[in-house]
């Protein structure tokens, strides 16, 4: 059974950072792009940040660019999202998601990606 289980969001004010997990397990971990999605209340879920398997590709929404660094340790089995410079814009809840067969164009597409975590609430207070 895979599962995908995000940690590190809460409250934070605006210019400061956070750090968030992914934790996958139930899967060859090495052989999934892992993306970050966002979802703000009234909105739909967008695309933040994905990075390939071994870490050789990254893409950021350009909202983000310059802000927030996507990581990965494939030892560990686990997905980084490093938000810096935080805006109260960032606001949503943040979802880690696993991709089996991303290329560098479908990484930004949440339909490409197959599993997905429960998310982690960040909210960034003026």
């Amino acid at each position: 059974q895979v599962q995908l289980v995000e940690s590190g969001g809460g409250l934070v004010q605006a210019g400061g950072s956070l750090r968030l997990s992914c934790a996958a397990s139930g899967l060859t971990f090495s052989t999934y792009a892992m993306g970050w999605f966002r979802q703000a209340p009234g909105k739909e879920r967008e695309f933040v940040a994905s990075i390939s398997r071994f870490g050789v590709s990254t893409r950021y929404a350009d909202s983000v660019k310059g802000r927030i660094t996507i990581s990965r340790d494939n030892a560990k089995n686990t997905a980084y999202l490093q938000m810096n410079s935080l805006k109260p814009e960032d606001t949503a809840v943040y979802y880690c998601a696993a991709g089996a067969y991303l290329t560098i164009s479908s990484m930004t597409a949440s339909r490409e990606y197959d599993y997905w975590g429960q998310g982690t609430q960040v909210t960034v207070s003026s």
